[in-house]
């Protein structure tokens, strides 16, 4: 479910009427948890108090709420908590390891924050409570945590129900993308629609699971806060064969809001083992197999970490990268999440080994998106090294998203793409992204360039 206030008629005030048919889904919702009078509703939200290391669980007697933020003084939640669903789970979360935070208003106080309920919890409950207050609440802020730790957690939940003989509804409350239009509350991307489209998609298939192999550049420049909420309900649903039903979809204020039902068809699989492949490649340490742009990249951190300067010789890299000047890009991502990413266009030092050395420290303590890495962050993260072969002017009609990078510009405007990424499908794609970044309008007049990139991973020789 989604969750925004203007949803509210009191906050709306008219404006809600945008969203018509996601109220009308929301009722629809609530009016069936009422025919099932579960006795716990468990609702994950991106809203409440978040750790970035531990899901936290608002654990207390009882909790309250209203919409006071958004001008609404006449609407108040007050609901009981499951005490002995949370105390159940935090156990079982410690005996297996996944890391859970008991937040009361005690904790909360030492951080200056109010014990309450966040509007991601909030909305969700304006339309049950229309129709049903006969439960008590499980109140989750998930983390930034491993695509497997989120699905393990949901595992749990499905679990201790089931110890507690607890009829339960799942709600995971999140918006899809804020970046649908010019009017919404960040900077458009073709990305936005991109990622609510394939998130639905996916969600609606016999395969739901494979929203977790949804590209994760086109995730973090979607700037959605749906994604964790709804891994945590696939992993609450583990072991059972699943059919999603998009009961509406709309963005009418530049944001993607979705709602969603899964209704049990069958046995499915365990699909734990599954989960995190591709982030358990990402986690390993690899300094022989690696190439020598990568390893340099890791080497170079590592030495800044624990000696503040990077001890490398010229001399043990190959001549190639000691005898050329190119631009690079250096990519860190952790857990499939893009960490930092700092580049150059043209090179800027005296070779690409200097580049590569310069450039990955900026990515990892630079890079204004994201806090400084940790040292102890360096085993979970995958480097990648993309060397930029010297531009050339370009028409449109010699691009090719796939093969080349561009360059736009106009006057002190510039913007960069690199090439060969997913979900940039096209020319058009590839421009509007492009443009987009350097505040250009992509109907108006530009000088394009093009360049071709080598890129390194690790585990790539």
């Amino acid at each position: 479910m989604p969750h925004p206030p203007i949803i509210v008629p009191n906050i709306g005030k008219g404006e809600e009427l945008k969203l018509y048919q996601t109220s009308l889904a929301c009722y629809d919702i609530a009016q069936e948890i009422a025919t099932k009078e579960p006795e716990t509703i468990i609702i994950v939200t991106p809203h409440g108090p978040m750790f970035s290391d531990a899901i936290s669980i608002s654990d207390g007697e009882d909790i309250s709420g209203d919409f006071r933020r958004f001008q609404c003084f006449d609407i108040k939640v007050d609901v009981k908590l499951d005490m002995e669903f949370n105390e159940v789970l935090l156990k079982l979360s410690q005996d297996e390891q996944v890391p859970v935070v008991s937040v009361d208003r005690e904790l909360l106080r030492a951080y200056g924050r109010p014990f309450e309920l966040d509007h991601g919890t909030l909305v969700p409950l304006y339309f049950v409570n229309k129709y049903y207050q006969n439960y008590k609440l499980v109140h989750i802020t998930y983390a930034p945590l491993s695509d497997r730790m989120l699905y393990k957690f949901g595992m749990l939940l499905q679990q201790v129900a089931q110890n507690l003989n607890r009829k339960s509804i799942l709600i995971a409350s999140g918006d899809l993308s804020h970046k649908l239009s010019t009017s919404g509350p960040y900077a458009y991307s073709p990305y936005g629609e991109q990622f609510d489209r394939q998130f639905l998609a996916k969600l609606s298939s016999s395969q739901p699971l494979d929203i977790f192999e949804l590209d994760c550049e086109m995730i973090e420049e979607a700037a959605e806060c749906g994604l964790r909420s709804t891994k945590i309900l696939m992993g609450a649903l583990d072991g059972k064969e699943i059919k999603g039903e998009v009961l509406a979809y709309q963005s009418p204020f530049g944001v993607g809001y979705g709602v969603v039902k899964f209704n049990e068809v069958g046995v499915g699989t365990k699909a734990l083992k599954y989960i995190g492949r591709r982030e358990q490649g990402m986690t390993e340490v690899l300094p022989k197999g690696s190439n020598p742009y990568v390893r340099l990249a890791r080497k170079c951190l590592e030495d800044y970490f624990t000696q503040t300067k990077t001890m490398i010789a010229k001399e043990e890299l190959p001549e190639i990268m000691v005898a050329h000047r190119h631009g690079v890009f250096v990519s860190l991502k952790k857990d499939g999440q893009l960490r930092g990413c700092i580049g150059t266009i043209f090179p800027t030092t005296d070779c690409v080994a200097s580049e590569i050395i310069r450039n990955a420290i900026a990515a990892a303590t630079e890079d204004p998106r994201f806090i400084p890495v940790r040292f102890e962050e360096l085993k979970q993260i995958q480097i990648s090294v993309d060397v930029l072969m010297t531009p050339t002017s370009a028409s449109i009609e010699e691009l090719d998203p796939k093969r080349y990078g561009v360059i736009v510009s106009k006057g002190m405007r510039k913007g960069v793409l690199l090439p060969n990424l997913e979900g940039v499908e096209s020319v058009d794609d590839q421009l509007a992204i492009v443009c987009q970044k350097a505040g250009i309008n992509p109907d108006g007049d530009f000088d394009i360039e093009k360049f071709e990139v080598i890129r390194y991973k690790e585990g790539e020789r």
